[in-house]
């Protein structure tokens, strides 16, 4: 049975995009960085096969594709506030002219212009 245990980002400036996810998500280095690679994991994760995503940066050289084909969603039990948290990180807007009138997500990019939602996870109000 497989399960995801990475997902990697290419960026331009490791040291930045580390820093931005880092403190995005409280993850931390599982091993020191290279100059081209690092991988970020839970604070709790014991081991590389336990349960938890990690994140990995990769320099590639390669610019970035818009829009990208893949991007995370974060979930948020304070959307806003974890969005004005998130763009005093670094994060930016994106302008975006594809949400539904009932959207519970918004799109934002990193410091590498990696596209991620931030999700609402609060529960739906009962009918």
């Amino acid at each position: 049975m497989l399960s995801i245990g990475t997902v990697v980002l290419t960026v331009e400036d490791i040291t930045r995009a580390g820093d931005f996810w880092r403190a995005a998500l409280g993850y931390v280095n599982r091993r020191e960085p290279s100059d081209d690679w690092v991988i970020l994991d839970p604070p709790t994760k014991a081991s590389w096969n336990a349960p938890g995503a990690s994140i990995a940066l990769s320099v590639t050289g390669y610019p970035q594709h818009y829009p990208p084909r893949i991007h995370l969603d974060l979930y948020a039990d304070d959307q806003a506030a974890e969005i004005d948290r998130l763009k005093g990180l670094g994060a930016r807007d994106v302008d975006w002219d594809g949400y539904p009138d009932d959207a519970d997500y918004v799109v934002l990019e990193d410091t590498e212009g990696n596209r991620f939602c931030v999700v609402d996870t609060r529960p739906f109000p009962a009918p």
